[in-house]
């Protein structure tokens, strides 16, 4: 079991107040405290923001001009393609704005580049491919802060280019000072650019694209709420690209997840279907798990165009198919994956990697599309950044995951003169190098890594202590309010000291499942369920009391054994009744 620090927050504010003024509970103040959100307007927002509530997208740098441009461009009927990329967010950018131009009368196609063969984002074989298609102008997006050379070729061939993105801009650093390297584009939408006076810099690719499309509407004179139904794709792209859910992003979230159920889109309700999920129950977590994977699995296994095709469905008959063409992916992508992910911790565990503070992993055999998950995976069992190397048609390519003291890009950039192509932000970066440079750039993170013991021991923020007698039914029901949980707004953690252990089942098909009985120093007895690691719980309590006091509580006798847990309270909803219970996240 990893080791883990955990830390009880304690921010201050009259929450009694703040509870009477916006009627809620003094405790989910204190929760609504504990995530930074402070004064009457913020707290306002976060209770109540809607979709009005999002700024101005003309306040982004370069979006009226580019804006104008594309009004231009759909009078003139001129040839326009989007250049999307491969992963759920370009996926819903390309739709959104192939959507909006196309209703908006634009001459519209789209192109994605492939992930073996174009790699990410714009490439000189993309712009001659669009040029040779007599096309007049591209609008990249989610993609194209990077391409500088890419977009300058395009501007030699007399195509206009507007570059839609939200990435970090690359630069050079000359003396301490750092020199942005902007692509030569006729606009640059990024709202991470310096000089961008949007307020909020956090949106994803499709977000922006959002943006763009109702300044677009604005200067047409055409109604922007007539494309309000493009916010469900800005939403689960902003989930399945895993974007802070904080300020905008929170709204967009909230009010795209108002509408999936209700989608009137052929591909998305298909998806819903085949994947067995109920339409009115669709949460954050449903598009990060669920529907984000399946649209993922098309870029990473097959084409990214897929999923574009399923969204752009013209019939439920059509939608029915491609949905159960990437479901069928997605769990081939799963099986893929959790061989690479048991690999790549067995060589953490048995070579002389396994003390480096940088994991680098070499998995020649593994499909370069899973390299990030496997990446993720390796980081959770062993909290360290974790880089995942692959074999490439040209090297090797790879994809790192980080934790939160160290940042990916910042550490990548270190290296450069070692790495062909390098890319990506703070936790997720991706890669490519020569297979010969692999060794020097284990040694050369490692040796430039300043990350401490604390650093790399995982902590467990914990909101409050909460008496079991205080999880409600109406307690849990008014913590929907802080929905929707994500990175950035997780779900709020309690914690109980040295709760006794009165009984417990193992369930599951894969018996990883523990049902327990707890009783807290309040002697309130509660049900608690432990899921995915039942057996390390069973083999930690009987190391530290006994494999006869293990056994006789799961038969039900009182055992004396205790445990501290943090936990999340929820419903359980069974055959009419409903009962509070609790979900065990970490235990000590």
């Amino acid at each position: 079991m990893q080791m883990e620090r955990w830390v009880l927050l304690r921010k201050g504010a009259n929450f009694e107040a703040i509870g009477e003024r916006f009627h809620i509970s003094p405790r989910l103040a204190c929760l609504i405290r504990n995530r930074e959100v402070t004064g009457d307007n913020e707290i306002d927002k976060f209770l109540n923001g809607t979709a009005e509530d999002l700024s101005d997208g003309r306040l982004m740098k370069d979006m009226e001009q580019g804006a104008s441009i594309l009004k231009k461009k759909i009078e003139e009927q001129k040839k326009i393609r989007i250049i999307g990329d491969y992963d759920i967010d370009g996926i819903n950018a390309a739709y959104i704005l192939l959507e909006g131009i196309e209703r908006l009368g634009g001459v519209v196609d789209s192109d994605i580049p492939d992930r073996i063969t174009d790699g990410y984002g714009l490439n000189i074989e993309l712009v001659k491919r669009a040029y040779e298609d007599g096309i007049d102008t591209i609008v990249t997006c989610d993609n194209g802060i990077a391409a500088a050379e890419e977009v300058a070729y395009g501007k030699s061939l007399g195509m206009t280019i507007i570059v839609t993105d939200h990435h970090e801009a690359p630069y050079e650093e000359e003396e301490g000072e750092r020199r942005f390297l902007l692509p030569p584009a006729d606009a640059v939408i990024d709202p991470k650019q310096q000089g961008c006076g949007y307020p909020f810099s956090g949106l994803c690719g499709a977000a922006v694209a959002y943006q763009m499309v109702r300044v677009l509407c604005g200067i047409m004179g055409r109604d922007a709420k007539e494309f309000g139904y493009l916010l469900e794709n800005a939403a689960i792209a902003t989930v399945g690209d895993v974007m802070d859910l904080t300020d905008e992003n929170r709204i967009i979230v909230k009010e795209g997840l108002k509408r999936i159920g209700s989608t009137q889109n052929y591909g998305l309700r298909a998806l819903i279907e085949c994947t067995k999920l109920e339409k009115d129950r669709i949460r954050a977590y449903h598009i990060g798990f669920v529907l984000g994977p399946c649209m993922n699995a098309s870029g990473r296994l097959d084409t990214a165009k897929r999923a574009l095709e399923l969204l752009r469905a013209k019939s439920k008959k059509e939608a029915d198919l491609l949905a159960g063409d990437l479901k069928a992916l997605n769990d081939s992508r799963k099986e893929m994956t959790q061989e690479a992910v048991e690999l790549a911790k067995e060589q953490v565990e048995t070579s002389k990697i396994r003390s480096d503070k940088v994991l680098v992993i070499y998995l020649p055999e593994c499909h370069e599309s899973l390299a990030g998950i496997v990446a993720g995976r390796v980081r959770e069992s062993f909290y360290k950044p974790v880089f995942v190397l692959t074999d490439a048609k040209e090297g090797v390519k790879g994809s790192g995951r980080s934790i939160e003291a160290y940042n990916m890009f910042e550490e990548l950039s270190k290296c450069k003169g070692l790495l062909t192509k390098f890319g990506g932000h703070k936790m997720a970066a991706g890669l490519s190098l020569a297979k010969e440079n692999i060794e020097t750039f284990r040694r050369r993170l490692n040796d430039n890594c300043a990350l401490t013991e604390e650093d790399l021991t995982e902590k467990v923020v914990i909101d409050m202590e909460l008496p079991f007698a205080c999880v409600t039914e109406s307690f849990i029901r008014e913590l929907s309010l802080l929905e929707p949980f994500g990175k950035g707004n997780a779900k709020p953690v309690f914690a109980a000291r040295k709760a006794e252990l009165l009984s417990g089942r193992i369930l599951g098909k894969n018996r990883n499942v523990l049902k327990l009985q707890v009783r807290d120093a309040s002697q309130t007895i509660l049900e608690a369920m432990y899921f995915n690691h039942g057996e390390e719980l069973l083999k930690a309590l009987k190391e530290r009391y006994s494999d006869h006091a293990v056994d006789g509580m799961l038969a039900g006798k009182q055992s004396g054994m205790t445990l501290s847990l943090t936990y999340y309270p929820e419903l359980n909803e069974y055959m009419g009744r409903v009962t509070p219970q609790i979900v065990i996240t970490h235990y000590q």
